[in-house]
């Protein structure tokens, strides 16, 4: 039997979206159906209404006839088992009865309502019927993701406030109706924004994540709801549901006006973390064949932007203003060879930077599952990294050289790991991931098997990119749930080693010869990947096996 993790969801779930539409794609059913397959389903669309709209607003309504969607409600009902149901956009009370009709002769496992009734500004989007009748329908739901508008039309009271007064709406409306509801606090104004899935019974589940500045929000209720009844309809538990669609979310927020769509608000991202995915399992070679010259006799000959492998921080070249300005190193390079060789591997330098992990890490948003991971591997990293700074120190000929080495692999059995045994606790020593292997493994052959020039190369990025991680972090506000953490990558000790690491490759790259150098540049970029997947690993974590949930495990529990 293997003893590989499954991967999540076991099964595909079906997942019916039922929404009006989106003719520029960020909101209503091309909104659903992006977040059904990004959550890993199969996405299906009835339509209730077509919308001429676009980033700016909505020009036009259409509303088929209802004997129409109840054709289309049955001919997929008809034919195809379905596992989850997602409502968006019902806009009137013989639209709401036709799919509530529709759900009592095919109740699905679960059902997700996303009570399209009042915009985030306040205005009604129902007539007075229609909305009494969305309420209705909301009490056959499995859960509703209701903005904070809307949450106070369902529990008949006042807007919220702020998150305590929402939570408490929440709770009563749960309780008499035994519906779970997702409070979402993103309209509230607080620097932390959570969602949190609250039970019949009162119990909680709260995911928090950092309020993020950005004119990409069309469709995030739609996308929340319909990744949320993926998650849901694939097994997941409301907790790992809600925690899955939250980041993702958060993710493709972050980065939905680099989609550069629309003059409005713009839609979200809903491909970034499959397009993060794919570009890690590529299996092209980091390194193209010819793009790093044979011998390199002086500074000069050292190419410039060698960005090491497919998405590795290469911006777009169609995009003006994408590169920037050039990234100064924090800890200043040692002379003109270790310039260069900045200057070959600054787009990885900015890829760090700008990673998803450390974006997370930074703002706090990073879970703590994924921070455990990171934590676990670093530490199997620390021990295999001890040990190629030993040989290279033993392969050393300078007293000083030999020396700081040394120190080196000493500092990262003593100190380091014993910061991580702080943070791990007893917790159970995983195995080490592939990822943390391959790198390891790559270094352990670079300082026990090539050239010095070499093996001081390959070991030169985890001082020198971790040093600019922490010299450009901002400043860490009280309470971030990762601040220890980040104050150890600002330690004056790691800045000094990096200089001294600086110091004595440059003397190296100067005294050896040109077909060394090559090779110290090529090692130098594959190591400058390496970290680059390194920090990102925990961000490709498979979600938890699935264990039904008592409350959304039985047929017909509509």
């Amino acid at each position: 039997m293997s003893s590989v993790a499954p991967s999540y969801p076991a099964r595909i779930p079906r997942v019916l979206s039922i929404a009006g539409t989106d003719p520029s794609g960020g909101a209503g059913t091309a909104a659903d159906l992006k977040s059904i397959t990004a959550a890993g389903g199969y996405g299906m669309s009835v339509v209730t209404a077509l919308v001429a709209q676009n980033t700016r607003g909505v020009r036009d309504i259409h509303v088929p006839p209802v004997a129409f969607l109840d054709q289309q409600l049955r001919a997929v009902s008809d034919d195809v088992q379905i596992d989850a149901v997602k409502t968006g956009m019902l806009g009137t009370a013989a639209i709401i009865a036709t799919v509530a009709a529709w759900l009592d002769e095919h109740p699905p496992h679960i059902l997700v309502v996303d009570p399209v009734m009042v915009a985030t500004s306040g205005d009604s989007l129902l007539e007075p019927d229609a909305e009494q009748a969305m309420i209705d329908f909301c009490a056959r739901a499995t859960v509703v993701t209701p903005n904070i508008e809307e949450l106070a039309r369902l529990a008949g009271t006042e807007r919220a406030a702020d998150e305590q007064e929402a939570l408490a709406q929440a709770r009563q409306w749960a309780a008499r109706t035994g519906v779970a509801v997702v409070v979402k606090t993103g309209h509230l104004e607080a620097p932390q924004v959570t969602n949190t899935w609250v039970e019949p019974d009162g119990l909680e589940h709260r995911v928090d994540s950092a309020r993020l500045t950005s004119t990409s929000t069309h469709g995030t209720g739609c996308s929340l709801a319909s990744a949320l009844a993926t998650r849901l309809g694939g097994g997941g538990t409301p907790q790992a549901a809600l925690t899955w669609a939250t980041q993702w979310l958060h993710e493709a927020i972050a980065h939905g006006e680099a989609l550069r769509v629309g003059t409005g608000h713009g839609p979200v991202d809903h491909s970034h973390r499959a397009r993060s995915l794919e570009a890690a399992g590529e299996s092209t070679p980091w390194l193209e064949p010819g793009r790093i010259p044979a011998t390199l006799e002086t500074p000069e000959d050292v190419p410039a932007l060698a960005a090491v492998g497919p998405h590795a921080g290469t911006p777009d070249p169609t995009d003006a203003g994408a590169v920037g300005p050039a990234l100064e190193p924090a800890v200043a390079p040692a002379g003109p060879w270790t310039r260069a060789f900045w200057s070959a591997g600054e787009s990885l330098a900015r890829a760090v930077a700008d990673s998803d992990f450390v974006r997370a890490l930074v703002d706090g948003s990073l879970p703590d599952r994924e921070f455990s991971f990171y934590l676990a591997q670093d530490a199997l990293y620390l021990r295999r990294y001890s040990r190629a700074l030993a040989a290279l120190s033993a392969a050393s000929s300078e007293p000083e050289a030999q020396v700081f080495w040394a120190h080196g692999a000493a500092n990262c059995l003593t100190v380091e790991s014993a910061l991580h045994r702080s943070w791990n606790g007893d917790r159970e020593e995983p195995e080490i991931s592939p990822v943390t292997s391959a790198y390891t493994d790559f270094l352990l052959a670079a300082t026990q098997g090539e050239d010095r020039v070499v093996a001081a190369a390959a070991v030169l990025p985890c001082y020198w990119l971790y040093a600019q991680t922490g010299a450009t972090l901002p400043a860490v506000p009280e309470g971030h749930p990762y601040a220890d953490w980040l104050d150890t990558y600002r330690d004056p000790d790691f800045v000094t080693a990096t200089q001294g690491a600086l110091d004595l490759i440059e003397r190296e790259l100067s005294a050896a010869a040109p077909a060394a150098r090559s090779a110290a540049l090529r090692a130098y970029l594959v190591a400058c990947r390496h970290e680059l997947e390194f920090f990102d690993q925990a961000l490709r974590l498979a979600a938890p096996a699935p264990q039904r949930h008592r409350a959304l495990a039985l047929d017909g529990a509509l």
